[in-house]
């Protein structure tokens, strides 16, 4: 409970219009989630704005209203500059300051957020030290699974999140720190006790204005709050940051890097590629932040089989290898695409598309990348959100060198590359990961690009 002086002094309020003592139950910022008693934060989005739902909160019984301006309702109304800057703060106080107690690691970079807040979830369970985790796959509380609607949950959704580990008896968080949240000040008011910086290339920037201001948004993280931070300096924007932060432990595949390959010395690593070799780095690097003996995070990365989704092998008894992965980016997929080469005694099958409504710069990039890098290129349907999914594919194509197929079906082009494979060939699946949906303009459909391998496979069999 929090009354509306407390939340006011919380938010720093430009204004209170309505004063009146109220006892506020809950914070909300979708008028469909308000219940009674609750404040309602009114957060102008890209397509919508929360104030144009304030008469639906109220409505649903909220007490109070969080505003950039007055609206004629009657309910107190808090008036602040921002309403989305508005929420961490209020969250942090309304929850009682989570991270003050709970030790929450971070990971933020373009690459490897998902794995390497994986294996930081698994070096802290080795520890003891009870962790909870969130990120893009799912969230745990308490050893509990749950899905999640985005990377970094909204202020609101976080802190709460972080005061339900707690209460079920997590005293550590591995998160996945993503750019859009720190922009959006999603991540305001987190104290970390230990942040990764993994790498940045060209993604989001449909979100950002260009890759300085993409990096802006990682830097900020590192800037604001001065954590204890880990970072890679065999990227280029890692040699960057690192530069401005002389008590930073770096970490990579480069001579001058404090945790370099050979800290995995006699550290069983299940996870395949360089890449990956790269995120457990990342995570040791941390742990060693955080006062985790080497022997201890080596344990912990030992346990880690596999990540869904996350070069996820799918194995049906066939004589070549298939790989699902989440790559959905250029840098991404070209890493990919060589980790693949490496594992290949036979030939690179690259089945790929780009998401609708996203950077739509990458495309060209990314036909390249994979018809110079791959022996088959089959492009398809990604999520093709409200675009027309030829209309995407014809940008890919665009960018390829040499001739390429296509194939809109998703299931279809994912069964066409295993049916062209022989023994000793690698298909690579790329883009979605362990996504259980497919996003079109009216609605999202079930596809797992998993699911799709695993029907091809058996039906291959089948006919052998």
């Amino acid at each position: 409970m929090m009354d509306l002086e407390r939340l006011a002094a919380a938010v720093g309020a430009v204004d209170v219009v309505g004063r009146a003592p109220v006892e506020l139950s809950d914070l909300a910022y979708d008028a469909r989630a308000v219940t009674g008693g609750a404040a309602f934060f009114c957060v102008r989005g890209a397509h919508v704005d929360g104030h144009d739902f304030a008469g639906n909160a109220v409505a649903a019984g909220a007490a109070a209203l969080v505003v950039e301006h007055v609206l004629d309702l009657p309910v107190p109304q808090i008036v602040v500059v921002d309403t989305r800057a508005a929420m961490a703060p209020a969250a942090d106080e309304f929850f009682g300051r989570p991270t003050e107690t709970l030790e929450v690691a971070g990971v933020t970079g373009t690459n490897g957020k998902t794995t390497t807040a994986v294996l930081l979830f698994a070096i802290l369970a080795a520890a003891g030290r009870r962790p909870g985790l969130v990120g893009t796959i799912e969230a745990r509380v308490g050893g509990e699974r749950r899905g999640v609607k985005r990377t970094t949950p909204e202020a609101i959704d976080l802190q709460r999140l972080f005061r339900e580990m707690l209460d079920a008896g997590d005293r550590s968080a591995a998160i996945e720190a993503s750019s859009h949240a720190s922009a959006l000040h999603r991540l305001d008011r987190v104290r970390f006790a230990a942040l990764v910086f993994t790498n940045l290339s060209h993604e989001h920037l449909d979100f950002h204005a260009d890759m300085e201001d993409y990096f802006q948004a990682k830097r900020r993280l590192f800037l604001e709050g001065s954590p204890p931070a880990a970072v890679n300096v065999g990227d280029e924007y890692g040699r960057r940051l690192a530069a401005e932060l002389p008590d930073a432990l770096t970490f990579g595949f480069t001579d001058d890097a404090a945790v370099g390959p050979s800290a995995l010395d006699g550290v069983d690593l299940k996870l395949r590629g360089r890449f990956n070799a790269e995120n457990a780095l990342g995570a040791l690097a941390a742990a060693r932040l955080l006062g985790i003996d080497d022997a201890v995070s080596a344990r912990g990365l030992e346990s880690v089989r596999g990540v869904p989704g996350r070069f996820e092998t799918i194995d049906e008894g066939q004589p070549f290898t298939v790989i699902v992965d989440y790559a959905h980016k250029p840098v991404a997929l070209e890493t990919l695409l060589r980790a693949a080469r490496e594992l290949a005694t036979g030939r690179v099958l690259c089945v790929f598309g780009c998401g609708g409504d996203r950077d739509r710069e990458k495309r060209p990039q990314m036909g390249r990348i994979a018809s110079e890098l791959a022996d088959v290129v089959i492009v398809t349907t990604d999520n093709p959100r409200s675009e027309d999914p030829q209309a995407i594919i014809d940008a890919i194509v665009a960018g390829a060198v040499g001739d390429v197929e296509i194939e809109p079906d998703r299931a279809a082009a994912i069964a066409r590359a295993i049916e062209t494979a022989r023994d000793g060939d690698v298909v690579l699946i790329a883009g979605k990961g362990a996504e259980q949906g497919q996003e079109l303009a009216d609605r999202t459909i079930p596809f797992d690009d998993r699911a799709s391998a695993r029907e091809a496979l058996r039906s291959l069999g089948a006919r052998t």
